[in-house]
């Protein structure tokens, strides 16, 4: 189920009806939205839903057990067996045809080769193929899985407390607003939200709700959309058929693509949650306007970047030993993070870029005598000259992130050199809808909070009137059709 759709908009009108008209009877009031979420899940598929509610039955009741047991030894035992558990069905569904294809078998020809077994390594591919071919990726798998394994942590280093009930767990790993595509919410963020559920004591916020919904519905369907249609996708698709200055104009419609496709994913699931009375912190905050890499992280998909820094680069040993041993720690935690975006040697090389190139702008700002976090006012020289090279350093790893394979990116590379021949692709929209794309950052975190503290103090039926016409306008402007985001696949 999408959210710029009918049957979305139905659904969710239903959800709010019963969310809000409940509120006397908690405990059936829980019960709706846990069914809400599986429902909207199961949408794509019954066994998508199945899947997600063991998951939460399992993981709460290995945290349960954790939190009962006062042995040292047992808990550690205890938690390494859930986030097996964990990255094990995540590898099976998401790294089977990856591991088996990508490297097994690459490795096995020349070794078969050798001993003359080549024929029996045709007849287990034969064998093994149409198995691994069966295997349908569950949407929003890392998401959740993420979200389970911080639970299960955080339960085992006392930093949260146990759900008081499988349903509030259940509730906070499935809430549908988040479900699919992030922001990956901390259980010391919603597990108590979802414990005592909000009631009609506060108002709710709806012209921030609104914002965040109309806004990211504009950004998906009028922004995105209409660059992935008109300028990325047909660079991706065949970069040999085009000069530089397009392949260029095609990169630069990418990167603003995934900011506007991504941002509005999480912006309209803050909004969806607002109105429930639930609250996310932000994920995003202006990542193009960083002028170091270290800040694009911290602007950019904040709730990923913040696990893996939490849940995988600190627990490796983070920045306390030496300089070479905090850039190893650096490099597998990227490593792992491009993994986790996807099985794929073009995933692989985007997080070894982003590892290697965070570990050289440390030694880099060490030798300059520059502090390793940047200043916040460096200057506004400086702060230029340093968002425009950040924002093409990025551009350069989109590269890797966005096409389907290594020789894609290697022709897209090679056609940065061709400067030769018209710029097709390079009109005055296209100009308009990358300024745009560009410009919407400035939406990011709580810098529209005196259009949403104005909103808020309208009547209901002019925040309607107005958000009907904005809607309209919307639709109107997108291209036809509803593209999937892109996190989707992730």
């Amino acid at each position: 189920m999408l959210f710029p759709t009918t049957v979305f908009a139905l659904f969710f009108a239903i959800v709010f009806s019963l969310h809000w008209g409940l509120e006397r009877m908690p405990r059936l009031r829980k019960g709706v939205l846990l069914g809400a979420s599986l429902f909207f899940y199961g949408y794509w598929s019954w066994k998508f839903a199945l899947m997600l509610f063991a998951s939460a039955v399992l993981n709460h009741a290995a945290a349960c057990w954790i939190d009962r047991t006062a042995e040292l030894r047992a808990r550690r035992r205890g938690v390494a067996v859930a986030v097996a558990a964990n990255l094990l069905v995540l590898g099976i569904f998401k790294y089977t045809g990856f591991l088996f294809t990508k490297l097994l078998v690459p490795l096995a020809v020349p070794l078969c080769a050798r001993f003359g077994t080549t024929e029996q390594l045709i007849t287990l591919q034969e064998q093994v193929l149409p198995v691994i071919e069966k295997i349908v990726l569950p949407v929003g798998i890392s998401f959740y899985t993420f979200q389970a394994l911080s639970y299960v942590a955080d339960v085992y280093w006392r930093k949260t407390p146990v759900a008081a009930s499988v349903l509030d767990f259940a509730n906070y790993l499935a809430f549908f607003p988040q479900l699919v595509a992030g922001p990956i919410v901390r259980a010391a963020d919603l597990l108590p939200q979802m414990g005592r559920f909000p009631d009609r004591s506060v108002r709710l916020d709806t012209g921030r709700a609104a914002t965040l919904i109309l806004g990211g519905l504009f950004k998906k369907m009028v922004v995105a959309n209409w660059l992935a249609q008109h300028l990325a996708d047909p660079v991706f698709a065949m970069p040999e058929t085009y000069g530089a200055a397009d392949l260029l104009l095609g990169v630069y419609a990418y990167a603003l693509q995934i900011y506007c496709d991504f941002s509005a994913y999480s912006d309209i699931a803050i909004g969806c949650a607002l109105l429930l009375g639930f609250h996310f912190p932000i994920n995003f905050h202006a990542p193009y306007f960083a002028v170091t890499l270290q800040e694009f992280w911290r602007r950019w998909h904040i709730s990923l970047s913040t696990w893996l820094r939490d849940y995988l680069y600190i627990p490796l040993g983070g920045s306390r030993g030496s300089a070479a041993r905090t850039r190893v720690n650096l490099l597998l935690t990227f490593l792992l993070g491009g993994l986790w975006h996807g099985a794929g040697w073009t995933f692989v090389l985007w997080g070894a870029f982003h590892g290697l190139y965070l570990s050289l702008e440390r030694v880099a700002r060490r030798l300059m005598g520059l502090p390793e976090k940047p200043s916040e006012n460096p200057g506004r020289l400086w702060a230029l000259l340093g968002r425009v090279w950040i924002f093409h350093v990025v551009c350069f790893s989109w590269i890797l992130f966005r096409s389907s394979s290594l020789p894609v990116a290697g022709e897209l590379l090679r056609g940065l050199c061709r400067w030769e021949g018209d710029c097709r692709l390079l009109t005055g929209r296209a100009l308009l809808v990358l300024g745009i794309g560009f410009a919407l950052q400035l939406l990011d975190g709580m810098r529209p909070r005196p259009v949403w503290d104005r909103v808020n103090r309208w009547p209901a039926w002019l925040q309607g009137s107005v958000a009907a016409v904005i809607l309209t306008l919307i639709l109107g402007a997108g291209p036809s059709g509803v593209a999937p985001f892109i996190y989707f696949q992730f």
